[in-house]
C-alpha cells in the first residue's frame, strides 16, 4: 500500500465529463488499496475570468480582495470532484485551503506556503476517504484567504505530499511527461522518463510550463519523489528524483525558452560603488523579481545597466525607475518587450566544457544575435529577439544531438 497524492490541472477538470474521469482515475488507486489525496485547480479558463473581473472593476485592485476572488474557481472544482467520486460509492470529502490548514505568510496574490497540519487528513484516508483539497489557496496570518500565485496547485499539491509523507506526488497535465523540449515546437522531441530535480528547476525557472518553480523547489528540499503524466492517455510519466537515481546523465537534458521577458536598458548611469543597489533595490522593494543583468565598461564615468523582468512586472518596473531616475541619476530608460529567453540545461554540463561554445556557434551560424548571457553550473540562458525563438530552439534541439 502507497500514500498518494493526484494532482489535476485546469485542463484534466476542464468540464463534468474531465471531472468524472479524474474520478475514475482517483477511484482505481484508492481500489487498488492505496491512500489517496486529491489537489485540484480551478476548471479551464475559470481563474483568467475572475483576474478579469478585478482588472475591470480597477487596475490596481486591493491585493486581498484578489485572492478572496480568484481562490473561488479551486473551490468549485474541490466540491464537484467530491460529489463525482461519491457518485462512484468513493467516500470524499472536499476542503479549502483554510480549513486543512495551509497556512502561509501574507503576501496577497503570491503567498508562500509556511506550514500544513497533515493529521486529520491522515486519519481520514487511513479510513478509507478521500480528502479533495482546493489547491492555490491557503490562509494568512491575518486569517483572510491567499493564493499562491499562477500554477500554485503544482505547489499545494508537492507541500501536502511532504506533509501527510507520502511515496509520491502525481501531477496530471495535458502532457505526458517532460520532454526534451516543447514538442510543438520540435515534433522529435523525446519524453524523459527521469530527471533531476536540479534540472527540472532550472527548466522551470527558465519558461518550461510543466512544473511551477516552486513547487520543484518544495520538492527538492522534502525530497518529494514527483511524477509528470497525462490526465488523457495510460502512459508512463516522467518521474523528477534525486540526481543519484539517474543512471545516465545527459549532458544536456533540454532545451527551454520563454516569451514572458521584457529588457529594460538603464542608460548613462554614474559608475559609482553602491550604483547597484540604487538600481535595484527599489526594485526589489516593489517585488519585482529581476532575472539577466549585464553591465557595461564604464565610458566617461557613466556605464549601463540592463537586466530582464517578466512581463507581467515591465510596467510596474519602469514606473519605479522612472520614480527613482532622480536618486539614481540615469539619464534614460530603453525597454523591449520583443525578446525572448532560451535556455540548455543539464546536470552533465558540470563535467563536459563546451555546451556554451556549441550553443553560441548555433546560433551564430544561424544569424541569431545574442543580447545577454547568463550562466549557471548547470544551465546557459541568451536573450534574443523573439522572432528566432522557434529558430533557436530547434537547431540547439539538434546540435545537442536530442532529436528522437
Amino acid at each position: 500500500m502507497a500514500r498518494i497524492v493526484m494532482k489535476f490541472g485546469g485542463t484534466s477538470v476542464a468540464d463534468l465529463d474531465r471531472i468524472r474521469n479524474v474520478a475514475k482515475r482517483v477511484k482505481a488507486e484508492v481500489d487498488k488499496g492505496n491512500e489517496v489525496a486529491v489537489v485540484v485547480s480551478a476548471m479551464a479558463g475559470v481563474t483568467n475570468q475572475l483576474v478579469g473581473y478585478c482588472q475591470q472593476l480597477s487596475p490596481l485592485f486591493d491585493a486581498r480582495e484578489y485572492d478572496a476572488v480568484v481562490a473561488t474557481g479551486e473551490q468549485v472544482t474541490a466540491g464537484l470532484t467530491a460529489i463525482a467520486l461519491q457518485e462512484l460509492g468513493q467516500d470524499a470529502r472536499s476542503w479549502q485551503g483554510w480549513q486543512v490548514a495551509i497556512e502561509t505568510d501574507g503576501q496577497h496574490g503570491k503567498a508562500r506556503i509556511e506550514s500544513i497540519e497533515g493529521e486529520e487528513l491522515i486519519s481520514r484516508m487511513q479510513q478509507g476517504q478521500v480528502p479533495v483539497v482546493a489547491g492555490f489557496q491557503g490562509i494568512g496570518p491575518d486569517n483572510r484567504v491567499t493564493t499562491l500565485g499562477r500554477g500554485g496547485s503544482d505547489t499545494s499539491a508537492v507541500a501536502l505530499a511532504a506533509a501527510l509523507k507520502a511515496d509520491r506526488c502525481d501531477i496530471y497535465t495535458d502532457v505526458d511527461g517532460v520532454y526534451t523540449t516543447d514538442p510543438r515546437i520540435v515534433p522529435g522531441a523525446r519524453k524523459l522518463s527521469k530527471i533531476t530535480y536540479e534540472e527540472m528547476l532550472e527548466l522551470a525557472s527558465v519558461g518550461a510550463k510543466v512544473l511551477q518553480t516552486r513547487s520543484v523547489e518544495l520538492a527538492m528540499k522534502e525530497h518529494v519523489r514527483v511524477q509528470v503524466l497525462s490526465s488523457f492517455a495510460d502512459t508512463p510519466g516522467t518521474m523528477v528524483v534525486d540526481e543519484e537515481e539517474v543512471v545516465e546523465q545527459e549532458i544536456v537534458a533540454g532545451i527551454a525558452y520563454s516569451r514572458d521577458e521584457a529588457k529594460v536598458t538603464v542608460r548613462r548611469v554614474p559608475d559609482r560603488p553602491g550604483i547597484a543597489a540604487a538600481v535595484f533595490g527599489p526594485l526589489a522593494d516593489a517585488h519585482i523579481n529581476v532575472d539577466m543583468i549585464v553591465q557595461n565598461v564604464s565610458a566617461d564615468g557613466t556605464t549601463d545597466v540592463t537586466f530582464t523582468v517578466g512581463k507581467t512586472d515591465f510596467l510596474r518596473a519602469k514606473t519605479v525607475l522612472e520614480g527613482a531616475q532622480k536618486e539614481i541619476g540615469f539619464s534614460e530608460l530603453v525597454t523591449d518587450q520583443n525578446v525572448a529567453k532560451i535556455s540548455v540545461v543539464g546536470v552533465g554540463m558540470r563535467s563536459h566544457a563546451g555546451v556554451a561554445g556549441t550553443m553560441f556557434k548555433t546560433l551564430a551560424e544561424r544569424g541569431i544575435n545574442i543580447q545577454v548571457i547568463t550562466t549557471s553550473e548547470i544551465k546557459v540562458s541568451v536573450l534574443v529577439a523573439a522572432e528566432y525563438t522557434e529558430l533557436a530552439v530547434r537547431a540547439l534541439h539538434t546540435a545537442y544531438k536530442l532529436d528522437a
